[in-house]
């Protein structure tokens, strides 16, 4: 198996599979700090948003592999993320976790028999995108190497060919709404990100003590565009992409006790997998 359909198990078994035991590792006041940052009260809460998105969406999958009619839903999303929190406020802790558990298991037996085929249907893709793929980096409370490197191989990866399949009035638009003048000018901002971030990592790896000098964020975008300027866009483009693969390179050989080290932690959640969020295509 390859493709989409195992990226999608592979979701649910490598990143969903340990998001409960990552945040556990976390310092309890860490814990808290990032919890409320995703505006929740407790883990709890964030855990019952995403059953119930996936308890909505699966039987969805379901009806659209085996061709059958499903309702179709105008969805209020704080209201249905409201309810979801309240429908489990009652449940036993122990009990909660493990209906969170057999849903996440069912999904992945469910999905594992649905033919490979029909995982290229607009409809299956969009739910399974929003609730199991886009759903773990919206709600990453504890980044893994798993989705560091997906970010970077399946979402940066293909970024240029997405934008290029876009119409000039689209492309335009996503521009604006980015505050870029240029894809090159936007491109050359990511890829700036990318090689700082790469530097920080190896220099904590190097030397555990190693602090951020830290730099003025606008300030720092604009030296970046002026930096690429002159580049061709077809050397911009390839530099991308080589800078992707030096990242992806870079997060697969990280040795397992990196990913507790918060400040690297910290700058892949924020500058590999939270970076292509702002910026998705």
């Amino acid at each position: 198996m390859s493709g989409y359909k195992q990226r999608v198990l592979d979701f649910l078994q490598k990143e969903w599979g340990t998001y409960i035991e990552r945040f556990n590792r976390l310092p309890a006041d860490e814990q808290v700090k990032r919890i409320r940052q995703q505006g929740y009260e407790s883990l709890r809460d964030l855990l019952a948003h995403v059953l119930a998105w996936w308890e909505e969406a699966f039987p969805i999958v379901q009806a659209i592999a085996e061709g059958r009619e499903f309702e179709r839903k105008k969805y209020d999303f704080d209201a249905f993320n409201a309810e979801a929190v309240d429908k489990y406020k009652s449940w036993d802790e122990a009990e909660f976790l493990s209906r969170f558990e057999s849903c996440r298991r069912e999904m992945e037996s469910g999905l594992r028999s649905i033919d490979e085929a029909l995982f290229a249907n607009r409809r299956l893709k969009t739910w399974l995108n929003g609730v199991i793929i886009h759903h773990a980096r919206e709600h990453n409370v504890a980044t893994s190497r798993f989705l560091a490197m997906d970010t970077l191989e399946n979402e940066w990866g293909g970024y240029i060919e997405r934008f290029k399949a876009l119409t000039p009035e689209k492309q335009a638009a996503f521009l604006s709404q980015q505050g870029f003048e240029t894809f090159h000018d936007l491109l050359a901002h990511v890829i700036g990100w990318l090689e700082e971030t790469m530097r920080v990592v190896n220099n904590i790896l190097e030397d555990p003590g190693y602090v951020w000098e830290g730099r003025e964020t606008d300030a720092f975008n604009a030296e970046l565009v002026a930096r690429f300027r002159n580049w061709s866009d077809a050397d911009l483009f390839l530099h991308f992409d080589n800078v992707r693969r030096a990242a992806l390179e870079l997060v697969m050989e990280l040795p397992p006790d990196a990913f507790a080290n918060r400040d690297i932690e910290e700058w892949l959640a924020a500058d590999v997998v939270g970076h292509f969020d702002d910026h998705a295509l």
